[in-house]
This record gives structure tokens, C-alpha cells and sequence, in this order.
């Protein structure tokens, strides 16, 4: 097997360990040029698992840069989302797969530090052992069995706690795009959770709620109003909408007729409304999603 061809064979490991390390697509591509060019120039025959040599360039070089990235993201101008990726679902693949991906759950990770990010993303999700892991972030094994306790305890405290399967959520979504397009503030309450919270991130470059906006009855009025007025140069009758599969689960995308203006997923609550709304409308963020539109990538490891 060719050099091309064992990496090609772990590309999508090493997309898939950055992407849920760093929440973005656009440096975890980076990760994967840097884990090409120290692949190609190793000696192969020193390596015995490629899937997890390559594994621990992927965390190492996500970790370094997260840590570069952290003052940046602190400084961020609203509320910082993840940068989204449309997937493809695998039935064969494991519900926790698709979880780990998504939007919520990335920003549950964003509140980890760096290796206890790490240690959680490649224990968790990639099942290597606390061994493996200490020897690929030049860790003890007691420190990593440690950073890997903290990261459970803080995920399972915070992360979603109801998780409904696609077909729910894509008739979620449905009905809630439905009642926000037609302005039905009625209908947009019957739908949201009490303590519905939504995230704008816009980045400072679009339209886009600076604080996070919580409550059904503010959310209901702030949603309803958004397809009332132009949104950056662009109608209401001017944009399309595409219900689609976004990090693991079902959402929106919206496109303009030249540019893909944003989109938005949705958490549901054990009763079956919306608790948590993501929109990501920063330009800069949805470059995967335009690209993506022909290509997506999928949710487990093994594509990409």
C-alpha cells in the first residue's frame, strides 16, 4: 500500500478527532494537511498502527491549537457556535457517534480544557484506551485517567439529557420553521420548551442576537418577526430552505441565491419541544456548508 493510500484509508480518523477537538471544520482540514506532511515523511516501517499513530498527530496538533485559539474565542464578539458540518447518517452507526458531533454536544466540549477535551474525544468517542491515550499526548497514565473523569463528570452534568431519534426531530424542525416562517407566535409558543434558549452566532459580521435569548415568550416574538424584514440584502422571497442533516441530526439550512446566509439546528426536551435553538450565520463559519452541499461528510470516522 502506497503512502497516499494509508492515509487516504485514515483520512477521515484524523478530520474526525480534529473537527470534535477544535468545533471547527475549516482547522481540523488544516490538521489534516499537517498530519499528511508528517506522514508522508515518516519512516513507516517504525510504525506499527497507523490508526493510532496518525490518531495522536490528529490530538496533538487539535490540542496545540485549540490552546492558540482559546484567547480569541474568550474575546468573541456574541455567542461562540461551532463551526456546523452537513453528515451523512450511517444506521450502522452508534447513536453516540452522531451525539458527539453535534452542535450541543460541541459546546458542552468547548467548556473542557484542552487535554481534557482531548482525552474525552479519543476515549469516548474513538474508544482508545487510557493507555494509548498517555502515550499520544506524552501524559501519565494517572494523569489522563484523571483529565478523563473530570471531562465525564462535566459532560454528563451538562450535556443534553433526551436524545430522539431523526425522524422526530426532522418533523421538529418541520413544524418549527413552519410556525416561524408564517409568523404564528401561537404556534411557535405550542412548540417551545418554557426555558427555550436560542444562540445567534453572527460574529460580528451579520445580523445576529449579541446575548443568547431565553424564554418562550421572547423567543416566540423574536422568531416570529424574522421573515417579516430582509435579512443582509436578502427577501424572505428570495431565500430557499433545505431540512437536512447537520453535525448528526436534522436541520436548516437557508440560502440566499448567492451564498448559503445561515443555518439552525434544534435540541428537544423529553416532552418533545424545542429547549435549545443553534443558528450560525457568520459568513465565515459556513464554508463547510456551502462546500459541503454536494460532499457531506459522514458522522463516523471511516469517511471524509
Amino acid at each position: 500500500m502506497s503512502v497516499e493510500q494509508s492515509f487516504a484509508e485514515h483520512r477521515g480518523l484524523v478530520f474526525s478527532v480534529a473537527y470534535r477537538i477544535l468545533g471547527s471544520a475549516t482547522d481540523a482540514e488544516d490538521v489534516v494537511q499537517e498530519a499528511w506532511l508528517r506522514w508522508s515523511g515518516v519512516d513507516r516501517a517504525n510504525v506499527a498502527a497507523p490508526r493510532g499513530y496518525l490518531a495522536r498527530i490528529a490530538a496533538n496538533l487539535a490540542v496545540d491549537r485549540l490552546r492558540a485559539e482559546q484567547a480569541r474565542r474568550e474575546t468573541y464578539y456574541g455567542p461562540w457556535l461551532p463551526e456546523p458540518i452537513l453528515t451523512e447518517h450511517d444506521p450502522a452507526t452508534d447513536a453516540a457517534a452522531a451525539d458527539s458531533v453535534s452542535l450541543a454536544m460541541l459546546v458542552v466540549l468547548e467548556t473542557l480544557s484542552p487535554l481534557e477535551r482531548a482525552v474525552f474525544v479519543l476515549n469516548e468517542v474513538f474508544a482508545f484506551s487510557h493507555a494509548e491515550i498517555a502515550v499520544a499526548l506524552e501524559r501519565s497514565e494517572a494523569a489522563v485517567r484523571q483529565a478523563a473523569h473530570r471531562a465525564r463528570e462535566h459532560v454528563q452534568a451538562r450535556r443534553p439529557r433526551f436524545h430522539p431519534d431523526p425522524v422526530s426531530t426532522q418533523q421538529a424542525v418541520e413544524r418549527f420553521f413552519a410556525a416561524a416562517a408564517g409568523g404564528d407566535l401561537n404556534a411557535l409558543m405550542e412548540l417551545l420548551a418554557p426555558d427555550v434558549t436560542v444562540w445567534s452566532d453572527g460574529g460580528g459580521k451579520v445580523r445576529a442576537s449579541r446575548a443568547p435569548v431565553t424564554g418562550a415568550k421572547k423567543v416566540a416574538a423574536w422568531l416570529s418577526t424574522w421573515s417579516t424584514r430582509p435579512y443582509e440584502g436578502v427577501s424572505y422571497e428570495e431565500m430557499s430552505f433545505r431540512i437536512t442533516e447537520i453535525n448528526g441530526t436534522p436541520g436548516l439550512v437557508i440560502i440566499a441565491p448567492d451564498r448559503v446566509l445561515g443555518i439552525l439546528t434544534v435540541e428537544l426536551d423529553d416532552d418533545g419541544r424545542i429547549a435549545g435553538v443553534h443558528a450560525v450565520t457568520n459568513p465565515d463559519k459556513l464554508m463547510a456548508i456551502t462546500e459541503g452541499q454536494v460532499h457531506p461528510v459522514a458522522v463516523g470516522e471511516a469517511a471524509h
